[in-house]
Order: C-alpha cells, then structure tokens, then sequence
C-alpha cells in the first residue's frame, strides 16, 4: 500500500508571492509547471498554533478509527465535544481535515498517512 503524504511548510508572504510571481512567469512562457500542493504556514509559531499536540491526536484517531460522527471522536478522544469541534473545523479550514455531513451528522476524514514538514532557512 503506497503511503499518502501532506506537505506542511513555513513560507513568508513575501516568499508565496514571490515563488507565485516565478510560476506566472513560467506558464505565460508556455513551459510546464510542476503541481505543488501542502499547507503553508507564515510562521513556526502559526504552525505551532495549528499542530497542536491536541490536533495531532485528533488527526491520529481520525485516520485509525474513522469515527462515524464528531461526537463518536470527542468520546475517543476523552474530549469535550465543544472543542473537538472547534479543533477539528479549524483543522479543516487549513485544509489538513475533510468534513462530510450525512444524516445530521458530521464525520472526518484525513486522507494522508504522514506529515511531512518543510522549513525554508
């Protein structure tokens, strides 16, 4: 079974807009671009806020438990459902979490095996 990865980097604004600008250029030249997709943080410490140790666990048992709903996560995770709640939205507004709805309920889902994390120095 080949393993998924995310990439999750620290880029400045300057640096985005900059290798954006370089990538522009390249396809108006008609050369070909090559895909790059992660989740790209502006600093260590929004990286720091985002990957929690909370959210990495939560991340965790996701991926090995598939929980059904939010509530069947924040009972796995001995958690209070308010804040896994919170914790897993903001994961997906990231772009690290997929949230599905069915039923009047809502379920998680993580698509990758690793987190692979990129530092520019």
């Amino acid at each position: 079974m080949k393993v998924k990865k995310v990439k999750i980097g620290i880029r400045s604004v300057e640096s985005a807009m900059e290798n954006f600008v370089k990538t522009a250029e390249a396809i108006k030249r008609g050369e070909k671009v090559k895909k790059e997709s992660g989740v790209y943080f502006t600093s260590l410490e929004a990286f720091r806020k985002a990957l929690t140790p909370q959210r990495l666990g939560l991340l965790r048992l996701i991926r090995e438990s598939a929980p059904a709903s939010l509530h069947e996560l924040a009972r796995s995770a001995h958690r209070n459902i308010k804040n896994v709640s919170e914790d897993v939205r903001y994961l997906a507004q990231v772009g690290l979490v997929d949230l599905r709805e069915a039923e009047k309920k809502v379920s998680a889902r993580v698509s990758y095996d690793k987190i692979l994390l990129e530092i520019a120095v």
